[in-house]
Parts: structure tokens; sequence; C-alpha cells
């Protein structure tokens, strides 16, 4: 039977527990608070559900990851980041760049992200947690991408694009910061031909775990670790329209 969690306190099963069948599902309920999150993300544990489902927390078996330095730049995505006319940034538009992830894609009515999920989000933003790349092209907002950063690990939830490539741009800048400083990995969730061939691999839940623990040691989940990387190592073309550091954000 699939373990119901209660609002207080904060507490998971052993990932180990997760079912085989759905993959990584692990448990139910607990809450969307950023105690909740950050204790998840460290676990190697996210939510996933729907509107018309309770709160659901999942570990996958097969982990897809990316090393920074392992991002995979094909000649026509090079050419996009030279001659595009892209200019990227980072925490300038965290709420829309959620709520068009958030958007119906493939003509499907719902969406994962739901209501709660980008409240949740947008609290994590405030605390410096959670943070968006953001790709524009003549001053629109044309791709980009969320997610939580802690330490030398950056765990991605979503990114959009309207644009050709637009998103790809927003994860080669994101590989690009991190590999410049001391970022380690991204943590790409679930496996996608969009990310794998970017380089995005899959790895045993053992081994992603035991490279959590390895990376956060001594993390305290009521105080998250600042992220070690920072966006002033973007090239030129990006920082003119560059915020900064990654942390903290500014408003938005």
């Amino acid at each position: 039977m699939l373990p119901w969690l209660a609002e207080s306190p904060v507490q998971f099963p052993p990932v180990t527990d997760a079912l085989d069948d759905p993959d990584g599902l692990l448990a139910a309920g607990g809450g969307l608070t950023p105690a909740w999150l950050v204790s998840a993300y460290r676990r190697g544990i996210f939510p996933w559900y729907n509107d018309d489902q309770p709160i659901l927390w999942w570990s996958p078996g097969t982990r897809m990851v990316l090393p920074p330095e392992e991002i995979r730049v094909r000649r026509s995505l090079a050419k996009r980041l030279r001659n595009g006319g892209f200019t990227v940034s980072a925490d300038r538009a965290f709420d829309r760049v959620i709520e068009a992830c958030a958007a119906p894609r493939d003509a499907q009515a719902d969406t994962w992200i739901t209501a709660e999920m980008r409240a949740a989000y947008r609290e994590l933003h405030r605390h410096g947690i959670a943070h968006s790349v953001e790709v524009w092209r003549q001053g629109a907002l044309v791709g980009g991408l969320y997610g939580l950063a802690l330490g030398p690990l950056f765990f991605g939830e979503s990114m959009f694009s309207v644009a050709p490539d637009a998103s790809k741009v927003a994860l080669v800048h994101l590989a690009r910061a991190m590999a410049a400083g001391s970022g380690r990995l991204i943590d790409c969730q679930m496996h996608t031909p969009h990310l794998e061939s970017l380089g995005a691999r899959g790895i045993a839940r053992r081994e992603f775990i035991d490279y959590l623990d390895t990376h956060l040691t001594g993390h305290d989940d009521a105080a998250p670790m600042a992220p070690t990387w920072s966006f002033d190592t973007l090239g030129d073309e990006t920082r003119s329209d560059a915020p900064g550091p990654l942390s903290p954000p500014s408003s938005t």
C-alpha cells in the first residue's frame, strides 16, 4: 500500500521503497512548503501529480542527469547560439517562465504544473532556492527553464520554447555557467529524447542518491545551500542582459 504522509512532520520513506510500477512512485500526501520540497530534492524525490490527484512523490529507478561539462552542442545549435539574436538572463521573469512552462502543450488541456505547484515554486523563488533562466529575442520572452539550485547541483523542473531551440539555448547557458564555476550536475529527472540529444544520460537511483549524499553533506533543509556557481561567468553575448549572480533572486 502506498504510504500516506501527514502534513507534519516532514518525513519521507526510504527511496528504496519506491514502486517499480509505476516506476518511482514513493508516497502521497504531505505538503508543498519549502521545508517539504527542499527535503524531497535533497533525498532524490520530487512531486508530480495532476489537479485531480493528491500530492504524489517520485524517485524513479533510473535518473536522467547531465554533467554540465558534457552538454552536447551540435552544429545547428551552435549556429543558433551565435546568430539567433538571443539574450539570456537569470531570475528576471520567474513568474512568466513558470506560467509558460505550465501552458498546455500538444493539444493537451491539462498540466502537471498545477496552480498549487506554481504557488509553491514561487515561494521557493522568494526564498532564493528556485531560479529561472530566460531567453529573449527583440524584447520578447521566447524560452526558458526553472528549477532548484542547491550547492553544486541544479534540479531542473521544466522548460519551454516558443522560438526554435530557445529552451536548448537556456540549458546550454545554464550548463556553461555551472561548468565555469563549481556546478557539478543538472538533475533532469525523467528521460526525454530532447534531453538525451543534449547529452543527458541515465544513472541508477542508488548512484544518484550517493551523489547527493556526497555533494550535499551537512545540508540543512531549513537553510538550503546557496549555489556554488554564478551567471557572471557567461559569455559576452549574454553578459549585456544578465542580472548578475543567480542567488539571491531579483524580485519579479
